[in-house]
């Protein structure tokens, strides 16, 4: 009887020219001495990758390899297997029938836990191997899954904090484990799940069919799960309201409220907005996760929001000026008080004296003195404003100008000698002009004041790992009026969707920036109040770039799409 003998792995290595020959021996003198074994030496070294090894496996064990990269797990499958199965077990589910399961692991000499998958299944296994990176991303990505929140762990803790005068009071310390309520499990597991996909709002939403829980991730919304069944919508809000300390019984007017939340050692703020619809009551949550933003600002510099380079110089001019206003616009999270704060972090050298008023305080920044407005004590931005000018400050930041009042202040302190960052509600820089001057803000006062003003918007980037070429006609180009003759030498791509971005097709986002600056011509004419047509002209002329033509700059760079493109800004 003929015996067989397996290739040994450092041979096959060897064979497919992952290692070098002279390699060899380095590898053999460590495996004496370690108790790692051959291949996870060289990985180890850095000799081969992961990759490498889980190809050389798979020719050792006559197995068939599969590339992860790309692989989507089928969401049903990973609902049907025990919570911590996929980080025990450490494989991914391919595919499972009557017969057999179909599953791809690193290690395929570990025949104690695939004997354990095998019993788990109770079916027998067909292997594929896989680098064990890969495993590992979809194994956490399996983890992380709305699955997982619902049902593990003791060590997911969530305590609810209150602020009272004294500081903080921790009001109730709740694990998502088998003794809580069902509703108060659904609740901190929808946030946790909220809080892993990196959502800035969770929607929870009553329709016909049942309560829709949707994350806004990048800006777009996104279904959290299937409809849940309706009589958990009341219970469900009112755990809410509990939460946010508003009226439980009050059911036919809007209530706004908000929660603090301190997981994983750090504090999460939470805003929270009830309102009466047809079908009951829907809810929206706004999160407020200070320490994640900072961080993945990495120092909230101009560069690191997207705004392009030509851009940056022109915006570095105006903030170094030392008094008038610098306005920033665009709707509600369209990133203006990041770029607000990205500038302070820019001029704050401690010489001069900084004071911000915001709704609320979103970033903590060292030697800057902060005050959140208190409406429900009487502290709204025109109060505080009044205040910090008796502050003797150098430069003011104040959240957003929503009144006259607030804009009057704001106004007569950038022409008394201070700088003033603020924030307006405009769809454009142009209509920042009018919106003033609707507020009562005289027009010579305002120019007279007015550095420059800044309209933003924020598009999707598209995913790097997944996005695909793709062409245009010239009809479709000029439709969107993009210029065919600029694109002849950029490649255009479009979004896919891959297990990287939630397959989305987008991974974050980036800033498109439209810069007026304000000459004497453009000061004259808005002060003779010509018509917005008039006035975008003479802006050209000056060499501004709107919208629309700075976001299309992003699409020739390859950082985003049309179709995203076209959803962010209009032709006009």
């Amino acid at each position: 009887m003929q015996s067989y003998r397996r290739k040994k792995i450092g041979t096959i290595l060897i064979e497919r020219g992952a290692l070098a020959a002279d390699q060899l021996p380095v590898v053999l003198d460590k495996l004496t001495t370690s108790k790692l074994r051959f291949g996870e030496i060289c990985i180890q070294e850095g000799l081969i990758s992961d990759d490498d090894l889980a190809h050389a496996l798979a020719e050792q064990f006559n197995l068939e390899y599969v590339d992860l990269a790309s692989f989507k797990p089928d969401e049903e499958l990973l609902n049907s297997l025990p919570p911590d199965a996929l980080y025990r077990f450490r494989f991914v589910p391919l595919e499972m029938t009557e017969d057999f399961m179909v599953v791809a692991v690193a290690d395929p000499t570990d025949v104690v836990k695939l004997d354990e998958l095998e019993l788990l299944f109770d079916r027998p296994l067909q292997l594929r191997i896989a680098a064990e990176s890969a495993v590992a991303i979809l194994a956490k990505a399996g983890e992380g899954t709305r699955r997982v929140l619902r049902e593990v762990s003791e060590d997911f803790m969530l305590q609810l904090v209150k602020e009272t005068d004294r500081g903080e009071e921790v009001l109730s310390v709740e694990s998502i484990s088998e003794d809580t309520s069902p509703i108060i499990k659904l609740v901190n597991s929808t946030i946790l799940d909220a809080l892993n996909r990196r959502a800035s709002d969770i929607h929870i939403e009553t329709g016909h069919d049942g309560v829709e829980i949707k994350y806004r991730i990048d800006g777009v919304l996104y279904r959290a799960n299937d409809p849940i069944d309706l009589h958990f919508q009341g219970p469900i809000i009112s755990r809410l309201k509990v939460m946010s300390e508003l009226d439980i019984s009050e059911r036919r007017i809007p209530q706004d409220g908000r929660f603090k939340i301190r997981f994983s050692e750090k504090s999460i703020d939470f805003r929270v907005s009830i309102m009466p619809s047809a079908l009951g009551e829907d809810a929206v949550i706004r999160i407020l996760d200070k320490e994640s933003i900072a961080s993945d600002m990495k120092g909230l510099s101009l560069e690191n929001l997207g705004v392009c380079e030509r851009e940056i110089k022109r915006l570095r001019r105006k903030i170094r000026e030392p008094y008038g206003m610098v306005l920033v616009t665009g709707p509600t999270g369209s990133g203006k008080t990041t770029t607000l704060y990205a500038a302070l972090t820019e001029i704050h050298t401690g010489e001069d004296k900084i004071i911000t008023i915001e709704d609320p305080v979103e970033y903590m920044l060292r030697g800057v003195l902060q005050i959140p407005v208190n409406e429900k004590k009487g502290l709204t931005f025109a109060k505080g404003l009044r205040s910090i000018l008796r502050h003797d400050p150098d430069k003011i930041m104040v959240g957003e100008i929503r009144d006259s009042e607030t804009a009057q202040i704001a106004v007569q302190s950038a022409l008394t000698g201070h700088l003033v960052f603020t924030t307006v509600h405009a769809n454009n820089a142009f209509d920042v002009i009018g919106r003033f001057i609707h507020m009562g803000i005289d027009p010579y006062n305002f120019v007279s004041c007015l550095n420059c003003v800044m309209a933003q918007r924020l598009v999707r980037r598209v995913c790097m790992k997944c996005r695909r070429p793709v062409r245009y006609t010239d009809d479709e180009l000029r439709e969107a009026r993009v210029d065919p003759e600029c694109t002849r030498d950029a490649v255009l791509y479009e979004a896919v969707g891959c297990e990287e971005c939630s397959g989305t097709g987008y991974r974050g986002r980036t800033a498109i920036v439209e810069l007026l600056e304000f000459n004497d011509e453009i000061r004259d004419l808005i002060i003779a109040r010509v018509p917005a047509t008039q006035l975008k002209q003479a802006a050209h002329a000056a060499g501004v770039v709107f919208l629309r033509e700075a976001a299309v700059e992003k699409l020739l760079a390859g950082e985003t799409t049309l179709k995203e493109v076209n959803r962010v800004t209009f032709v006009e």
